[in-house]
């Protein structure tokens, strides 16, 4: 029949094909697109980079090490991951833990609650010398089964929970015959036996001791699902310029901790997730060394004479926010309606410093160059009224001693929340010397008791009308001047997915869901 076809009707019918193929094409794709969704697949390799060094990757060891947590991350789980159920007494005194079937540690050994009984008397033995001892003062555990736990109070403490479900547990077969007071010797503190979602495989060392490289990979029997990435690298930077540079060469995939003064500098594509952190930092007054910081009056004067915004904009790229009292506007209870923003009279605000005789304050600040930064503008607003601001850059183990002895009349410092607005340690009476975290040397009777009152309730509505008593006293008697609350800033691959973190307690929480980042995709039928 083509045969038959002239010369036009054969173009005709050659361009009908044509239409035909690329329409149904077209009709295809567009079914198949429809029909399908993108979805996850195993697959890639993730570089990540960090500044500083791991010290000890041990739950029971580690402290305020950032390294050491983020490690810790990738290959312990928490005991939230690892429990089926968590069950809580009627007298609120007693929690009873069940564990998922079949547990392992990386080494093929079975996880039971033998391992967590181990972990919480660890933890709580003196000879471990464990920084998270006081978290656990007071606990008792009691094994009812390779698969139940049960944990008592001697008093009822509303956010327990939240520490019970952030708790790390450590391998019992391997530490149980190490003497407690040598558990730092262990070599196991570097080359883990863990249960998270990715699995110790090495690590380089140079011949100066600088660990250049960890080497993980996902562990497929993780309680919490197998992760996508296949495998998982930490690169270690001896500073944050020599890592953003790394970044830019696409030596490393994942960056965090960036400074935002230095985002512009990123050169190659990325995604960058601000991400909240419920820490603040405050100028914390000792009231004692000078009589006119007793008066009220002059520390609102203080406060209001700070341009925060400025601080924000300025030092943080506006990757930041204000805090204006003991609870982050990212917590539980916060009450906006507290905070008001007031202005103030120059010439009368002057007088009543005039009068309080008010001249100068002295400050430490912790060598940070942010914090050094912010006092820069500090020290400009006030000097606008008429009152000199001399600080003095301090380093780690000074910041430490002098915050031991509370030898300051006043001290740039940041307050670290666990995620719930359990503030006793900063602003009870008890706390106001070493080693409690009062650094006002703040006391308030009213204060004292909403903070031994909002621990002890689990009543969401009388908690939140606590908590907004206590931050309404806390503003009228401005112990602290409460300053901002800084972002946690990470940089990332364009094809990265899965990371939707918006709060993070510590900077290592943002490999929380670790196991559902993702590189790779394809379409599959709905």
């Amino acid at each position: 029949m083509f045969q038959s076809f002239s010369k036009l009707e054969r173009f005709v019918f050659g361009g009908a094909i044509i239409v035909l193929v690329i329409s149904g094409f077209f009709w295809l794709s567009n079914y198949f697109y429809n029909a399908t969704e993108e979805t996850p697949v195993r697959g890639g390799y993730f570089k990540e980079g960090i500044v500083g060094q791991p010290i000890t990757l041990n739950p029971i060891l580690a402290g305020a090490n950032d390294v050491d947590r983020d490690l810790i991350e990738l290959l312990f789980s928490d005991l939230s991951e690892l429990a089926e159920s968590i069950k809580i007494s009627k007298d609120n005194k007693t929690w009873t833990v069940t564990l998922k079937n079949q547990l392992k540690w990386t080494d093929d050994k079975p996880l039971t609650t033998a391992d967590i009984l181990f972990t919480l008397e660890s933890l709580q033995n003196p000879d471990a010398q464990s920084p998270n001892a006081a978290t656990w003062q007071g606990v008792i555990a009691e094994r009812l089964s390779d698969k139940e736990i049960r944990f008592s109070l001697p008093n009822p403490y509303a956010f327990f929970e939240d520490n019970l479900r952030k708790l790390k547990i450590v391998p019992r077969h391997i530490f149980a015959n190490i003497p407690l007071s040598n558990l730092r010797l262990s070599t196991f503190n570097l080359e883990p036996v863990g249960s998270g979602p990715y699995k110790f495989i090495s690590y380089q060392k140079r011949k100066d001791g600088f660990i250049s490289q960890y080497y993980l990979e996902a562990n497929d029997q993780y309680a919490g699902g197998a992760p996508y990435i296949a495998s998982f690298t930490i690169k270690f930077f001896n500073n944050a310029g020599a890592a953003l540079e790394s970044f830019n060469r696409k030596e490393i995939d994942g960056l965090g901790a960036i400074d935002p003064r230095n985002i512009g500098t990123i050169r190659v594509g990325h995604k960058l997730f601000s991400i909240s952190v419920p820490r603040y930092y405050a100028i914390f007054l000792n009231q004692s060394t000078e009589p006119a910081l007793k008066k009220a009056e002059v520390r609102k004067i203080l406060d209001n004479a700070i341009d925060k915004s400025k601080i924000i904009e300025s030092v943080f790229g506006n990757h930041s926010m204000i805090v204006n009292g003991p609870i982050p506007s990212t917590i539980e209870g916060y009450n906006p309606d507290i905070y008001k923003s007031e202005q103030i009279d120059m010439e009368q605000v002057k007088n009543i410093l005039s009068k309080a005789g008010l001249k100068e304050i002295n400050a430490t600040v912790p060598q940070i160059q942010f914090l050094i930064d912010a006092a820069e503008l500090i020290k400009s607003d006030w000097e606008k009224i008429g009152l000199k601001f001399n600080y003095q850059v301090a380093t780690l183990q000074e910041m430490n001693e002098v915050i031991k002895t509370r030898n300051y009349q006043a001290v740039v410092f940041g307050n670290i929340l666990r995620g719930n607005p359990d503030v006793f340690s900063f602003w009870h009476s008890s706390e106001r010397f070493y080693p409690g975290l009062n650094l006002a040397i703040y006391s308030n009777k009213k204060v004292d008791g909403l903070l031994e009152s909002i621990r002890k309730d689990f009543n969401p509505e009388s908690r939140k009308t606590n908590l907004s008593k206590l931050q309404q006293l806390i503003y009228e008697d401005k112990p602290a001047i409460f300053l901002f609350s800084p972002n946690y800033i990470y940089a990332a691959p364009k094809n990265l997915g899965g990371l939707e973190l918006k709060l993070a307690i510590t900077p290592s929480d943002r490999f929380e869901k670790v196991n559902e980042w993702y590189l790779k995709t394809a379409r599959v039928f709905k």
